[in-house]
């Protein structure tokens, strides 16, 4: 007798699409099943952007290619993800031979010989003795282990985390909690062991310090992305680095944007010559292939928060921290990294691009207000609405300002996108910034083809910028 019941259960199926069916879809039909199952709010900005008329069918290197044919020059960049360009034919390589020989995936059970690679190549990169690995798929992830760590290793008398304003560490529970953001935050209910003083303020810094011994953790991005690309003053990390040895706090530095040679050294935290006591990646690091997110801590502090059996797995792989390709995608763009001299790309044609944009300022001073940033993580922000009007309209304009915050760097980036093919990214906080997050492959052909496409565009000034956007993207979006 059958264990189970021979039953036609053909018309229980429901409509699924299959592979080739998804790819074959139109932007209409994708726009429909965005707004009807993922977030209709988030495709109202889409189409704010003119963005929603777009469906990318591949990626190569510096592009995306689309539908229609079009090949869109990528300064974007993923938030700093896809620092190898798209398909990095020797990544792309070593993850299809990776399948074709059927290894392992996820393998909990046993030990991976690629997890433990990829750890072992990571602490041989990591300054000092920074050489214990948490492996994972987020930067979230990664920066709550980053936690974690540093809070058990503290014990509970000091657990309370200073962290500076404007900051970005992710959006799960824990680290959200000290994500300088009340659109973010909203009304959940927050981790309370924590304070805030302003980025870059030592003084700040110090002051809590010495005034409230409850604070063992210090919390920073190296260089706050979301924050329009910031750095903080000069000589700050090695005071940090100081403050936190004479009050015996630990030093968590996010790289999870910054990091990777972004900024033309592994770590942005480098070229300070210090060394944080954890740091954590993520973005780039599977190979802008696959979600790998790492916490790199020093082996002091690992082994005093988990290195006892009892201890062990409190805070240990999750299912998915250390599957086999997405270790393979991490080793091979480590080494891809270094023997294709991605770093230093990144240092030079940084400096040729903030070279060029300074340029533009001087052409362009009503629109453009600063350029700021390291390597290929560029800031160019520009002036308030108000400061590109005529003297007789420009305090009266002054009003709306706040209002209008942003809103130039939306006709800018909308206007980019559809008469030059070429994307750029906006930041979370200072909505006056675009930041420029290229591949670390770009070249300068590429650098040229975006400062050319930028001048031509604000050479048309800001009456002809929003008219344009007006007519071309906002009553286009449908």
């Amino acid at each position: 007798m059958p264990a189970f019941k021979d039953t036609d259960t053909t018309a229980a199926r429901p409509k699924l699409y299959s592979v080739e069916e998804a790819k074959q879809l139109d932007a209409g039909t994708v726009k429909d099943l965005f707004a009807a199952h993922i977030n209709p709010g988030q495709l109202h900005f889409l189409k704010l952007l003119g963005f929603d008329k777009i469906l990318v069918d591949r990626a190569e290197g510096m592009h995306y290619i689309t539908k229609d044919g079009r090949r869109i020059l990528d300064f974007f960049g993923g938030f700093c993800s896809v620092a190898f360009g798209h398909n990095h034919p020797r990544i792309v390589a070593a993850r299809k031979k990776f399948q074709d020989e059927n290894r392992h995936e996820i393998c909990m059970a046993f030990m991976s010989q690629y997890a433990a690679a990829l750890a072992a190549n990571l602490a041989a990169i990591a300054p000092g003795d920074l050489d214990m690995v948490f492996l994972g798929s987020t930067g979230s992830e990664a920066m709550e282990a980053a936690v974690k760590v540093a809070e058990q290793a503290q014990g509970p008398a000091r657990s309370k985390i200073l962290h500076a304003a404007n900051s970005f560490h992710g959006k799960t529970k824990g680290v959200l909690s000290i994500t300088d953001s009340t659109l973010y935050q909203s009304q959940f209910k927050l981790v309370d062991n924590r304070v805030k003083v302003p980025f870059g303020d030592i003084n700040a810094v110090r002051l809590a310090l010495e005034s409230d011994p409850a604070i063992g953790i210090v919390v920073m991005e190296t260089v706050q992305g979301g924050g329009g690309i910031v750095e903080a003053p000069e000589g700050f990390w090695r005071e940090l680095r100081a403050l936190c040895d004479k009050h015996g706090v630990l030093w968590i530095a996010d790289e999870v944007q910054c990091g990777l040679g972004r900024t033309g050294q592994f770590f942005a935290f480098e070229r300070d010559g210090v060394v944080p006591d954890v740091t954590a990646l993520a973005k780039a690091l599977g190979g802008s292939k696959a979600a790998v997110g790492a916490m790199i801590a020093r082996r002091e502090i690992y082994m005093k928060a988990y290195g006892k059996p009892k201890s062990a797995l409190i805070h240990a792989q999750a299912t998915f921290g250390g599957m086999g390709e997405a270790c393979i995608s991490a080793i091979e763009g480590l080494n891809v990294l270094y023997e294709e001299d991605l770093m230093g790309n990144a240092q030079r044609q940084g400096d040729y691009l903030i070279a060029r944009l300074n340029e533009l300022r001087v052409k362009h001073p009503s629109l453009l207000k600063e350029i700021r940033g390291r390597g290929l993580m560029i800031g160019i922000e520009f002036n308030d609405i108000s400061e590109t009007m005529p003297f007789g309209v420009k305090h009266m304009v002054a009003l709306l300002d706040d209002k209008l915050k942003g809103s130039l760097c939306g006709f800018v980036g909308a206007l980019l996108l559809k008469d030059y093919d070429v994307l750029v990214a906006f930041t979370e906080y200072n909505r006056n910034v675009i930041r420029l997050e290229p591949p670390l492959i770009a070249t300068r052909e590429d650098c040229d083809t975006f400062i050319n496409a930028l001048d031509d565009l604000l050479s048309r000034g800001i009456t002809r910028i929003v008219t344009d956007y007006l007519r071309k993207v906002a009553v286009a979006k449908g």
